[in-house]
């Protein structure tokens, strides 16, 4: 069934590769690699279910894995600005119209309260870290707004992972109906997608 392997597959990976890759996976995640914490989070609550990995190491790593690559983010608009980003952005499928709304979010509230938010509202959260370098965010404020609100989200996922490990007899059991559900979910994912870059090409060649 596609939602076993899937599972499989993910918890495969992260076995192999341990506190260090889910690290690194993280710190792709909080920079403008499209891999989703969703994606990754819930498996290493796996780990944690299973006794094969320890809570609070987990949690440890997978934070200063959102705070490495926070900071590379922040790190790029600090110092090469908004043209640097979109400029080499988009060859790791950095879309400008969610770098937009990303700049807009933060311009429009800005300061820690505004940054520790965005860290649990999608697509924002992957960006965020770009316009508060922009502004030149004081650093130490931007790392403490940074690490609490990626723990907490991170943990949430983690916490959800443990939870449904322990009963994962019985999504297997609906693992059919799930599969119908995530190949729809899917499906419609990508028209509107499609959808939307269209009307996006559109409204800038009409510019």
């Amino acid at each position: 069934m596609l939602t076993n392997a899937v599972a499989c597959f993910a918890v495969y990976c992260l076995e192999v590769t341990g506190y260090f890759g889910a690290a690194f996976l993280m710190a792709l995640e909080s920079m403008i690699f499209p891999i989703p914490s969703e994606a990754v989070m819930p498996f290493v609550g796996f780990l944690v279910a299973d006794g094969k990995w320890n809570l609070e190491m987990a949690i440890m790593a997978t934070s200063m894995g959102s705070l490495v690559g926070s900071l590379l983010s922040y790190a790029m608009g600090y110092f090469g600005g908004k043209p640097f980003v979109l400029k080499f952005g988009k060859y790791l499928l950095l879309n400008p119209h969610d770098l937009e709304r990303a700049e807009n979010f933060f311009n429009r509230r800005g300061g820690i309260l505004t940054l520790f938010i965005s860290r649990f509202v999608p697509v924002i959260r992957h960006l965020i870290s770009i316009p508060a370098g922009v502004g030149k965010m004081p650093l130490i404020p931007f790392m403490a707004a940074t690490i609490v609100g990626s723990t907490l989200w991170n943990s949430f996922l983690l916490v959800c992972g443990m939870y449904l490990r322990e009963r994962w007899g019985i999504v297997q059991n609906y693992s059919h109906q799930i599969d119908i559900v995530v190949v729809a979910a899917l499906a419609v994912a990508a028209v509107i997608f499609i959808k939307s870059r269209r009307n996006n090409s559109r409204a800038q060649t009409a510019k």
